[in-house]
């Protein structure tokens, strides 16, 4: 069996059309579809159907694609086994959301400048939605992601999610809001008449204020986008509605963040890698390294007065 091959057909089961597949392979309709053919007198069965104008998997098609995701792992895993040296070197692809980025994977790139000068991180800032179709497309290593405890994301059986930290988050809102401490239903209930404030790039935190509120009995009207939490502080300054920040944010002046407890909201922090590349000695020392580092801030804000 052709990893190849294996490859053109999993890439099928997940992208759906031979045509996505060739681009992104950077070959044609007619390789692809030939090669998923060969596969097929390989394993002596029918491996896709037609289904209108495109073609489909059929059952043994799909069970083979499952089957491959995890050989194609496999094989990666014994490349690595077989990588001459053990220090980490050359270049790793990191795709991550800004907060990530910025408080977390930039100190660490600062420690291995020092400790591992053969090893280049190559930072891209995206929402995890964004980073995790980089992952799938082999443009990025390691991608830094969230979601929220009310909204968690969609496992995946062809990557692994190492948990890294926890945020609470509050609501930000107008300083002369008349908007009193509570319950988080509490609070959302006497918010129900402002506009709502949601990320522009990614739909977990929308999810999360759609939920309390249905929960605190209305409809929140979400008028706003923004993915910069500093221009979320700036809506909410010009009175443009009430949004999601993390509590322990330094505030704009006429910005006031309530806490929300009971629901709890908290944003949980992950490092996720495509199987096969766990132990690849960049990637798994930069996880390492995130790990610590989240670790040491648990501990710093746990003794915090």
């Amino acid at each position: 069996m052709e990893t190849r091959r294996l490859r053109m057909l999993v890439e099928l089961s997940r992208l759906g059309s031979m045509r996505a597949v060739a681009d992104m392979l950077g070959t044609t309709t007619s390789t692809v579809s030939q090669q998923i053919a060969a596969l097929a007198d390989d394993m002596g069965t029918a491996l896709i159907e037609p289904h209108g104008r495109r073609v489909r998997l059929t059952p043994a098609g799909r069970r083979l694609a499952e089957h491959g995701v995890t050989i194609l792992a496999a094989v990666e895993a014994a490349r690595h086994d077989l990588a001459p040296g053990s220090e980490p070197n050359g270049t790793l692809r990191v795709a991550g959301f800004a907060t990530a980025i910025r408080t977390h994977l930039l100190p660490v790139i600062t420690t291995l400048s020092g400790s591992h000068p053969r090893l280049h991180v190559l930072v891209r800032e995206h929402e995890p939605a964004e980073a995790l179709q980089l992952l799938a497309d082999d443009m990025a290593d390691l991608a830094l992601t969230y979601d929220y405890n009310l909204a968690p994301a969609t496992e995946d059986p062809a990557v692994r999610a190492t948990a890294l930290w926890t945020a609470r988050w509050g609501l930000g809102v107008p300083v002369e809001a008349d908007v009193r401490e509570g319950t988080t239903l509490e609070v959302f209930a006497q918010c129900a008449g402002h506009d709502w404030i949601v990320n522009s790039r990614n739909t977990a935190d929308e999810t999360v204020i759609r939920t309390l509120a249905s929960m605190a009995g209305f409809t929140p009207r979400i008028t706003h986008q923004a993915d910069s939490l500093d221009l979320v502080q700036g809506m909410i300054t010009a009175g443009l509605g009430v949004g999601l920040l993390p509590l322990g944010t330094v505030t704009f002046p006429a910005v006031r963040l309530l806490p929300l407890d009971t629901p709890d909201v908290e944003l949980r922090a992950y490092a996720v890698a495509r199987h096969g590349r766990l132990d690849w000695p960049p990637l798994a020392l930069v996880t390492e390294l995130l790990l610590q580092r989240s670790a040491r801030e648990r501990r710093r804000t746990s003794l915090a007065p």
